[in-house]
């Protein structure tokens, strides 16, 4: 399950990789956020959704995480150049990605996700579908939905002759690793002239045919920080144990008392914000979860805090750091990382 869903979502992230998709213009964070609650409202039913400002990741989070690494990020700029002059295209044109999950049940233990991921920018959908088909080299099939036409490629037949090309060891090897990842299928048709619409065909079509639109109460998970560059929400009917391999009974009837999850991760003043927040049925389930939290941040702070490596001393300030908090039956965990630390966790990447 989790396999499948990672491997089209990152098929997508590929395919706007190779067509030449990222942003140009400098906005406000307000307006920005806006713009993409407005994108992710829509969205098909979904019972969970991913938010992206892409000029916001762009513009301040890559270079502010990537500060002790100039050759990296000199790297990456350099492939965006690449592209733009190989397809005539600016990756700097894209702005906003909204994905939305839909959870299927298939066994006791399986749960399938099949995403749907809407990607806006300053660009012309329709030209950049037909860079995919060239692209593709006629590895595609149209399929008619009404008057519109959506084009389904195979995802690790079209990606993987086009991927990009690096100096960088660990953008090869990951590159790679998710190129083998790509199994499926994936339809892509425009939303509108400057919103591409990909997935499985169909939640593409549910997405276009616009029958059953996002819940509001998953939306207003995702717009709790509205200045956040990646936010997500997600409502969970069968709990979390389901998507967690586990052999303690106990944790998973914790886990399984959770019905909403949320998160963001902010970026700004030297520091990268984590905050992820649970809800559960009961609030004494929330307070069996608090102190859940509490005993395996205790245990970390015994294992980690006598460190003696550089790495080692970061995860224990990162565990001492954290901080668990119950209201009702919510419980929300918040972590701040300086970019000092995060600098010594980028040491080893080369």
């Amino acid at each position: 399950m989790r396999v499948k869903f990672f491997a089209l979502l990152t098929c997508g992230a590929l395919f706007l990789n190779f067509v030449g998709v990222v942003s140009a213009q400098t906005k406000t964070t307000v307006q920005t956020s806006v713009q993409t609650n407005q994108l992710a409202a829509l969205l098909p039913a979904s019972d969970g959704v991913l938010t992206l400002d892409v000029q916001r990741l762009l513009n301040e989070a890559v270079p502010q995480i990537l500060s002790s690494k100039q050759q990296t990020l000199a790297q990456m700029n350099a492939k965006i150049d690449e592209l733009r002059e190989k397809t005539g295209l600016d990756v700097r044109q894209f702005e906003q990605i909204a994905v939305g999950v839909a959870m299927k049940r298939i066994s006791a233990q399986e749960v399938d996700l099949e995403p749907v991921i809407l990607a806006r920018g300053k660009y012309n959908a329709n030209a950049l579908i037909a860079v995919a088909k060239l692209a593709a080299n006629g590895k595609y099939r149209e399929e008619k939905f009404g008057s519109r036409t959506v084009y389904v490629f195979t995802g690790k037949g079209m990606i993987a002759p086009n991927k990009p090309t690096t100096k960088n060891s660990w953008f090869d090897k990951t590159i790679d690793r998710m190129i083998n990842s790509l199994t499926k299928e994936i339809a892509v048709t425009s939303l509108d002239g400057g919103t591409l619409a990909f997935g499985s065909l169909a939640r593409v079509r549910e997405t276009f045919e616009n029958k059953s639109p996002i819940n509001t109460e998953v939306l207003s998970l995702v717009n709790r920080k509205p200045n956040a560059v990646l936010s997500f929400g997600a409502k969970l009917p069968n709990g979390l144990s389901g998507f967690v391999d586990l052999d303690n009974d106990e944790l998973g009837k914790t886990l399984d008392s959770i019905r909403q999850m949320s998160g963001a991760v902010e970026i700004g003043d030297g520091n990268t914000a984590v905050s992820v927040t649970a809800k559960t049925l009961k609030a004494e389930q929330a307070q069996s979860l608090k102190e859940t939290l509490d005993g395996l941040q205790m245990l970390g702070k015994a294992f980690l805090g006598g460190g003696k490596t550089e790495d080692k001393k970061v995860y224990g300030r990162m565990i001492d750091n954290a901080r668990v908090a119950q209201s009702g039956s919510e419980v929300t965990l918040d972590l701040q990382v300086p970019q000092s630390d995060i600098n010594i966790l980028l040491t080893g990447i080369k």
